[in-house]
């Protein structure tokens, strides 16, 4: 596998999303810069999946910085809505990407659909690893758990209060960091990808 070197590109403009995946990288001996550090614009996600959205975002971010670069699209996926909200989590956060609204959509979409309608979500995460040169490999993580309301917690961020993994009476905005990194989503892809690319 082709080398990173010791500088990567973390293409998001999400404080949130940044936090965890330099936290996953670090300790790989690489540094990492924000796309927003480096006055890069956010694309617009106009991909039909995950995979599609975090590589196009990858594509550009290396294309424009010269470097390689690393990105992330991740959503909530809730069974009794098609899998809604899906690649437009971010969106129904609205314009503010307020996320304590985004969770009251889900709750009440999920709601109206009467008691028997289940409560099972899970989270993907794909990741997309792009060189300046346009080579791109692509990993892909999932985490199942459940809803919870009211939401619970005020670690991680967007819908991490209101999803509680299976196996845990937390939800991931109750848990540690550390705890969290060790078990998402994003946690499953990254681990994919440190055994595919170094």
């Amino acid at each position: 596998m082709r080398p990173i070197g010791d500088k990567l590109v973390i293409a998001t403009h999400n404080p949130g999303k940044l936090r965890e995946i330099a936290a996953l990288v670090e300790p790989l001996g690489i540094s990492v810069v924000g796309a927003d550090e480096l006055g890069l614009p956010e694309p617009e996600e106009i991909g039909n999946s995950f995979a599609d959205n975090a590589d196009l975002k990858a594509r550009e971010a290396a294309d424009l910085s010269g470097l390689p670069a690393l990105a992330d699209d991740s959503g909530l996926c809730v069974e009794a809505l098609g899998g809604e909200p899906g690649i437009f989590s971010a969106r129904w956060a609205g314009p503010d990407k307020d996320f304590s609204l985004a969770m009251r959509l889900v709750h009440d979409a999920v709601t109206a659909k009467g008691p028997e309608a289940g409560r099972n979500a899970h989270f993907i995460c794909a990741l997309a690893l792009a060189w300046p040169d346009g080579h791109v490999e692509a990993f892909e993580g999932r985490v199942d758990g459940v809803l919870v309301w009211p939401p619970r917690g005020t670690q991680g961020f967007g819908y991490d209060p209101m999803f509680q993994p299976i196996g845990h009476s937390v939800t991931f905005g109750e848990m540690e960091p550390g705890a969290k990194h060790a078990m998402s989503h994003r946690a499953d892809a990254f681990a994919k990808l440190v055994a595919a690319v170094f």
